[in-house]
């Protein structure tokens, strides 16, 4: 970690000394490792593979109207199955686990930067509207995916049902702010409400991963479920959370106040990177995902807390960590694309899994169009409904969490299953743009009747 935080200072004139420092902590930890630690030239040559096929993938993926994020995951799917178009090499380039822990340190970065853009201001406003949306949303598609998931895995446990629901849980607010960006609709009320259940949506699908891996590690341990077991990690998480974010508001702005009489350049982005970390640990200390102390950090960090450190204003927090996260998110995407195995496209269980739980995202947007219809008669609730239908980073991350879960040498989350909820974000993906655009077309202010 030393090594992580010594590297990111001066980040922005040279992102190779993030990987060199990264690869020397993943070469030291791995030390006692009996497989061999692979050349640093190797691990550039496959760093230039990857970003190359990330970008071509996602020009295209912008090309076409969809988000730059399936882009990125197709190419990891070319990638990974390469071998069956007669390139086996290309489906070792993500193989070594030094790429692995760079594409786990994006998606720390990734929930890092969503923090940043949401606010615990813009969270408390979010109204009632938003958090009727967000109950009813997230605790039908977990219901929904969870019976998608008994039904269609009857042989797995039910720890992988639960997970499987808890996947749904989250909605891309990303798919969904471009969609709605580049259809000139974002000041419409219902994007208002769409983007604050989003953001609130992030909060309780973070508190429910977190939740769920704490129940599964439990159950890995030999211990059964039960609901006060449950109950207990629920609590543990939302009281991290919370007390991450009171603390954390209390005590950050006096750390930047003093570390503004060092005048170090990068200074604002390694304390930044440094409390984001030290509070991934934490979590991961108290049996949590790391994840949501990233998103706690970001939470924090506001613009009226380190504005010493800025330079006169002229450099944002968030403009200081886009070009890290540009280099290792992408490559996180691509990791999960490389995970999904075509051959189990050709499964009828996989297929049928995949849309069953495209369908109970879509029915549970059913139901809250028509509770929106006879709640808020002067909203187009059938909007709000469709705007929350997209899944993509946030599942993502849920799915490549699973992957490392198991219950008696297990995975939670199998191959056949990691590719039934890629189908699943790809279908959610697709569909939201053009239904958006004929949601709002539609005549009369209710457009709550589907």
């Amino acid at each position: 970690m030393a090594v992580i935080l010594v590297s990111v200072i001066g980040i922005r004139r040279g992102a190779l000394i993030v990987v060199l420092g990264v690869l020397a902590a993943s070469a030291a930890a791995g030390a006692g490792d009996t497989a061999q630690v692979e050349s640093i030239p190797g691990i550039l040559f496959r760093l230039a593979v990857i970003l190359v096929a990330a970008k071509i993938g996602a020009g295209l993926a912008v090309r076409v109207g969809q988000p730059p994020v399936l882009g990125e995951l197709l190419a990891g799917v070319a990638m990974g199955n390469a071998a069956l178009a007669g390139l086996p090499w290309l489906t070792t380039i993500t193989a070594p686990p030094s790429i692995k822990l760079l594409g786990e340190l994006g998606v720390i970065l990734l929930l890092f930067e969503i923090g940043l853009e949401s606010t615990i201001p813009q969270m408390l406003r979010v109204g009632p509207a938003s958090m009727l949306v967000v109950f009813f949303e997230s605790g039908g598609t977990f219901v929904l995916g969870w019976v998608a998931a008994a039904l269609l895995l009857p042989a797995s446990s039910s720890y992988v049902h639960g997970f499987v629901g808890a996947t749904l849980t989250a909605t891309s607010v990303g798919i969904t702010g471009r969609v709605l960006k580049d259809q000139g609709l974002i000041r419409r009320p219902e994007s208002r409400i769409v983007m604050g259940a989003a953001v609130l949506d992030d909060v309780v699908a973070l508190v429910v991963l977190a939740t769920a891996v704490g129940a599964i590690t439990s159950a890995g341990h030999g211990a059964g479920l039960s609901v006060l077991a449950t109950g207990a990690i629920l609590a543990k998480a939302t009281v991290f959370l919370a007390g991450s974010l009171v603390i954390g508001t209390l005590i950050s702005p006096r750390i930047f106040k003093l570390a503004s009489n060092l005048r170090t350049h990068g200074l604002l982005l390694a304390l930044s990177l440094a409390i984001c970390f030290a509070l991934s640990w934490l979590a991961a200390a108290a049996s949590l995902a790391p994840l949501i102390g990233a998103f706690a950090a970001g939470l924090i960090l506001k613009k009226a807390i380190y504005k010493d450190l800025t330079d006169g204003g002229k450099h944002a927090l968030h403009d200081l960590v886009n070009p890290i996260s540009s280099f290792l998110v992408p490559i996180f995407f691509v990791l999960m694309g490389a995970h999904t195995d075509l051959r189990a496209f050709a499964q009828p269980a996989t297929l049928g899994l995949g849309v069953a739980l495209t369908a109970g995202v879509a029915i549970t947007a059913t139901g809250v169009a028509t509770i929106l219809r006879f709640l808020m008669p002067g909203v187009k609730g059938l909007s709000v409904a469709i705007g929350m239908i997209p899944r993509g980073e946030v599942t993502l991350i849920f799915a490549s969490t699973g992957l490392g879960l198991t219950i008696s040498g297990i995975p939670v989350v199998s191959p056949q299953t990691f590719s039934a909820l890629v189908i699943m974000v790809f279908l959610t993906a697709l569909m939201t743009p053009p239904l958006l655009k004929w949601s709002f077309g539609r005549g009369g202010s209710s457009g709550g009747s589907a």
